[in-house]
């Protein structure tokens, strides 16, 4: 979620060079990006660890001549950094999460449901305060690459039926009732994205199931797999990263939301607030990022949704 947000601050400001932090994972989100260079923490390796996050330091310090340091991340990790830093560096920025608020939203009783300031707009405000205010366009048009596929009247649609918890995934009979749907049109290709040894095994066993679903999780390296996922005329996902790696190539997505809400401000950028799937039940959002076991039992946010509404969308989105 900080792609767009970097990028509209470079384009803001032509002045402005920035060194982005970050996993090694990351890098191709930021690949051709001007004024962008990229550094690669090895925070598994020789930056694990407070020595580890000492050298990262030094290391930073000896490469580039800061005059300022955002902290889009506010964690133990970049706490740790900063204090570093703050001997030298007087400014510095830090994030904040509205701690406060989505307790607010996702607590049991008398939750205060109302739309919470987005990640891009918090991650904004730390550029702000450092003397460098933006203005967010959400233009998803920006950042449209589609080439002429659809001269040959084939549709593809990308599915992500995963997230990093139960809370948040649609039940995969419901998701393959979807499938079905879906593969009655003959125009309509879809690809499966999945990325974790158990994600790849299911994603095979249903390409073998349903006839016309092709899965890539596993088959290409991940700058292959933002490529592609820039081909997509529409990308169905659960609040999850798919979500957003869609958003940052101007892709719509149809998004299905169970324990989370978009309300608690991770929804894709420039993502229209109806292509989010989901039902208005008293217990909604439980919270945060979906990692609170449902205390009704029953999952209701998601077994809720019925597929055809689901389809439907997927539809309207491709017409």
């Amino acid at each position: 979620m900080t792609v767009p947000v970097i990028k509209t601050l470079l384009q803001q400001y032509p002045g402005l060079k920035i060194t982005f932090v970050s996993n090694t994972f990351v890098a191709p989100l930021f690949a051709g990006i001007e004024r962008l260079q990229f550094h690669a923490a090895d925070l598994k390796g020789k930056h694990k660890g407070v020595k580890g996050l000492f050298l990262l330091s030094r290391e930073l310090a000896k490469l580039y001549d800061f005059d300022a340091i955002a902290d889009l991340h506010n964690v133990l990790r970049t706490k740790i950094l900063r204090f570093f830093f703050s001997v030298s560096f007087k400014s510095i920025a830090v994030v904040d999460k509205g701690r406060k608020e989505k307790k607010e939203l996702t607590r049991k009783e008398y939750k205060i449901l109302k739309p919470l300031k987005s990640t891009f707009e918090r991650y904004a405000d730390v550029f702000a305060e450092l003397g460098l205010p933006i203005r967010l366009n959400q233009d998803i048009s920006a950042f449209r690459t589609l080439t002429d596929h659809k001269s040959t009247g084939v549709r593809l649609v990308g599915v992500a039926p995963f997230a990093q918890h139960a809370e948040k995934m649609y039940p995969h009979d419901k998701m393959k009732a979807v499938l079905r749907m879906l593969l009655q049109h003959e125009h309509i290709k879809i690809l499966l994205f999945g990325g974790g040894k158990a994600e790849v095994a299911l994603l095979q066993e249903w390409e073998k199931e349903l006839s016309g679903v092709e899965s890539v999780a596993g088959k290409m390296s991940f700058v292959d797999e933002l490529k592609l996922i820039a081909q997509l005329d529409v990308m169905v996902s659960m609040d999850s990263a798919n979500m957003h790696l869609a958003s940052l190539h101007g892709v719509p997505v149809v998004s299905i939301w169970g324990a989370t809400h978009p309300y608690a401000g991770f929804y894709g950028w420039g993502q229209a607030p109806d292509n989010a799937v989901q039902i208005d039940l008293y217990c909604r959002p439980c919270s945060v990022f979906g990692n609170k076991p449902c205390f009704r039992g029953d999952l209701a946010c998601m077994h809720s949704i019925s597929p055809v509404v689901v389809y439907k969308k997927i539809m309207e989105k491709i017409n």
